[in-house]
């Protein structure tokens, strides 16, 4: 009884501590709940329509789509900016899918597996031409080449060897058919839109006329140019109510921001020319003094080895091929520069040879169970070949089939290695003539050769090459650093840093509009830190330095605007507002001042320059070269006229004013109207539209893009 009085005396301390307690953990699980919920917005790439997708699965579609190309062009990997467009093509895809999955699963479009197979039966689809499965005789796709590779594939699993072969080809044709439903999807979609559109002889006897109807006329022209911007008042009112006007003109569908920026890029200094022109100048000297040409090259440090193989002009730098035919054989070049690589460049010529392009060869591989026993075999070979014994039977007296197969140069002349064994074949094989016998000892073995057969003389160069690009030192890219970063930590605002660049040699450069779907900033790799900063940084912020491009260049940048999603505003279009301002007055003054012209005459006598425009069309705008510009307004004009008619009324244009004159109207020569295949022609033009209807999509589906976050 005792215990439970303290503990009634006690009780709403013992309230508080337990309300504490269940706060504390319910807060624990909130902070938890947070932080998953952050962790996984920090790894979301984009979303559509509410689906988010994030880095891993992103990454995923991007590695499969590598994967295919590198199947199909047969590569091995991708520079920078094959890889940005390798990425953009998959956003783009998967932005489309989700697009279209959505309205088709409104509609209830599908695509069957019967359909899928249809197709498949069919054959003639672009994606199955690309798959492994085209029957090469009749030049379609073979669904039972197919069926049949499944099968094996099945079978394949427990091989090693062959599953890693059938697996690749595999994932192959899941991409491919994943593809090909995607694509029959969309295509029903846009067929279902495109039927939206009709045509009939009405429309397709508007169309024709339009296109093949031409005007031949006298025109006058008034080019908004003639009247000064002085004589024209314009007032702010004016301004906001084109603005307001136009305004469906200036609406963004992504966030864009402007910047300014300083972009140094490092350059070899006086000292570094100097110290590389010396280097080049003795490797000069010990080529023209018949030095090792390998050594000299590998010593040199030169871009471009030395294989000691004669090759085409198409395997040296231009720059290079550009000299081979003015310097002599045994000459070496002083050293010299080439702007465009940014290279200092010495080269001697050692031989020059008109030599095959291609040569038909066959071979025999000699080994035996020792070196000398080899040897002794493959001089037997050799001695029964030049006895005049059967080459193919002989070859597989030793397992070989003797087969003649053909050597290009472009087969070996862009080896960037060659190995003292491979050059000796080569050389070999280029040096015999046809019907020649040669045996060539290796470490392994021999191998007896003969040429069948030479085609297509070219001339070959054997060429000792020193290219060595102008670098900067590290003390010179130290130097650099340590101005830029006095630059950057001096002026931490847009005003100072406009006002200071000049004093340290620097200049500051405008970028406006910069969305985060770009791959860089100012046109430089290996950027992404400074987009992140970018599209994080509020207006008037100055970013901290960067080091970037091929670490040559470094960036210091500024964020001026920020232009979000909807309308622009009025003052960041101001300018293009204004200029469509001065334009409607300067109409309006050539409107008053050409009141009552009812001729070409009295329109050049009020200052009109004449011209005659023959050939012209509804369906093309016609350009006016008094004015230079596009005139989509002046077209349609001309084609309501009839022969011999002077125009109603001044027409507005973009470049200027005009008046104009029917001379004569004709059908394009040649020209027969086809009611069935314009309508045809216009059911086409339909589908084109229908595909806009995916940028109506997009803008109303909240796509969200943060792959600059991530690439």
């Amino acid at each position: 009884m005792a215990a439970l009085g303290k503990i009634r005396k006690r009780g709403v301390t013992l309230v508080i501590i337990i309300g504490l307690g269940l706060f504390a953990f319910i807060a624990e699980e909130a902070f938890r709940s947070c932080e998953a919920t952050k962790n996984q917005q920090r790894q979301q790439i984009g979303e559509v329509l509410g689906n988010k997708i994030n880095v891993q699965e992103f990454q995923a579609l991007v590695d499969e789509y590598q994967d295919v190309l590198k199947m199909t062009q047969g590569r091995d990997n991708f520079t920078e900016e094959e890889l940005n467009s390798i990425k953009d093509q998959v956003w783009n895809s998967y932005v489309n899918e989700q697009l279209i999955n959505d309205e088709a699963g409104k509609l209830g479009l599908t695509v069957t597996d019967e359909e899928l197979q249809n197709i498949m039966k069919e054959g003639t689809n672009p994606m199955l031409m690309q798959s492994p499965f085209v029957n090469q005789q009749t030049g379609r796709f073979d669904v039972t080449m197919l069926t049949k590779f499944l099968d094996d594939y099945k079978k394949s699993a427990g091989n090693p060897q062959l599953s890693e072969s059938y697996q690749t080809i595999y994932k192959y044709w899941q991409f491919i058919e994943k593809q090909l439903r995607q694509q029959t999807l969309a295509q029903k979609y846009q067929a279902l839109m495109a039927g939206c559109l009709l045509s009939n002889p009405v429309s397709a006897k508007m169309a024709f006329e339009g296109q093949n109807q031409e005007t031949d006329i006298q025109l006058a022209s008034f080019a908004y140019s003639t009247i000064n911007d002085n004589d024209v008042k314009v007032d702010e009112k004016d301004i906001k109510a084109k603005y307001e006007e136009e305004k469906e003109m200036f609406k963004q569908q992504v966030e864009t921001r402007d910047i300014k920026y300083v972009d140094f890029q490092v350059l070899a200094s006086a000292a570094d020319r100097k110290a590389l022109q010396q280097t080049m100048e003795e490797a000069s000297s010990k080529l023209q003094s018949g030095a090792n040409p390998a050594e000299v090259v590998r010593k040199a440090q030169s871009q471009f080895p030395y294989t000691g193989i004669a090759a085409t002009k198409r395997a040296y730098p231009s720059d290079i091929a550009a000299k081979l035919d003015s310097i002599s054989v045994g000459q070496t070049t002083a050293p010299f520069e080439t702007k465009f690589d940014n290279t200092l460049n010495v080269v001697k010529l050692i031989s020059k040879s008109q030599m095959p392009d291609s040569i038909e060869y066959r071979q025999i591989q000699v080994g035996g169970a020792t070196v000398e026993a080899a040897r002794q075999t493959a001089d037997s070979v050799y001695n029964a070949l030049k006895a005049g014994a059967d080459f193919e039977a002989l070859a597989q007296k030793y397992g070989q089939t003797g087969q003649k197969q053909w050597l290009t140069s472009a087969m070996y002349e862009n080896s960037n290695m060659m190995d003292e064994e491979s050059k000796n074949y080569l050389n070999a094989i280029n040096g015999l003539s046809v019907n020649d016998v040669k045996n060539l000892e290796f470490a392994q073995g021999n191998i007896v050769i003969q040429v069948t057969a030479r085609k297509a003389m070219v001339d070959k160069y054997d060429v000792a090459v020193i290219k060595h690009t102008i670098d900067f030192s590290k003390g010179t890219y130290s130097d650099a650093y340590n101005k830029f970063s006095q630059f950057v930590s001096e002026n931490k605002t847009i005003a100072d840093m406009e006002k200071n660049a000049a004093k340290f040699g620097y200049t500051v450069s405008p970028r406006q509009d910069l969305s985060n779907s770009e791959h860089n900033v100012a046109g430089l790799r290996a950027t992404r830190e400074a987009m992140k900063w970018i599209f994080d940084a509020k207006e008037g912020q100055v970013s901290p330095l960067y080091e970037c491009g091929n670490n040559d260049h470094l960036l210091v940048v500024a964020l001026t605007k920020v232009h979000p999603v909807g309308y622009r505003s009025l003052e960041s279009v101001h300018d293009m507002v204004k200029a469509e301002v001065v334009r409607d007055k300067k109409f309006d003054q050539l409107k008053e001042k050409l009141a009552g012209v009812a001729d070409i005459a009295a329109a050049q006598a009020k200052g009109a320059r004449v011209d005659s425009v023959n050939q012209i069309t509804f369906s093309a705008p016609v350009f006016v070269q008094a004015t230079g510009a596009s005139e989509p307004a002046l077209a349609g004009a001309v084609a309501s006229a009839k022969q011999g008619d002077f125009s109603k009324a001044l027409v507005k244009g973009n470049g200027g004013a005009y008046l104009f004159k029917v001379l004569k109207k004709s059908e394009r020569e040649g020209a027969k109207f086809d009611a069935k295949a314009v309508e045809q022609q216009l059911q086409m033009q339909a589908l084109q539209s229908a595909r806009i209807f995916i940028q109506e999509l997009y803008q109303k589906a909240n796509v969200v893009d943060n792959r600059y976050l991530f690439f």
